[in-house]
């Protein structure tokens, strides 16, 4: 055996070399995972208030349906334009044909317009989708 001491083992630094501008990648995959989920959120408001839109869109057909009927005092269009300001929308078109009623309704949600049309009015003469004899 000898006397002498080996020497003590060097274990290698680690290498930061490897890893330099990790931090700009993961901060990268982070803005658009958040990018990324700000649009499907965005979008599925969007989605959710098409329904609402619709259904101010109906209302506002009815309503001015209902008015050139002669179920209900007024004009037909500043009534359907009620309908659609009472429902947080706008009324963008409305057109009356004898007792038939056609309008557009819209309203901006995250910068989107988003929009619905509807017609409302008596049934055709023909239409037999009442109850069925028994």
């Amino acid at each position: 055996m000898s006397d002498r001491a080996s020497p003590p083992s060097r274990r290698s630094a680690p290498s930061w070399r490897s890893e330099r501008g990790s931090a700009a990648a993961s901060a990268l995959v982070v803005v658009a995972l958040v990018a990324l989920c700000v649009v499907v959120v965005a979008g599925c408001r969007v989605l959710a208030e098409r329904g609402r839109v619709a259904g101010a869109a109906d209302a506002s057909a009815l309503a001015a349906a209902d008015v050139a009927a002669g179920l209900v005092a007024g004009s037909p269009c500043p009534r359907a334009a009620a309908a659609a300001t009472a429902n947080g929308t706008v009324l963008d078109s409305c057109v009356v044909a004898g007792h038939e009623a056609t309008v557009r309704v819209s309203t901006v949600v995250s910068g989107v317009v988003v929009a619905a049309s509807a017609t409302a009015g008596p049934p055709p003469a023909d239409d037999r989708s009442g109850p069925a004899p028994p």
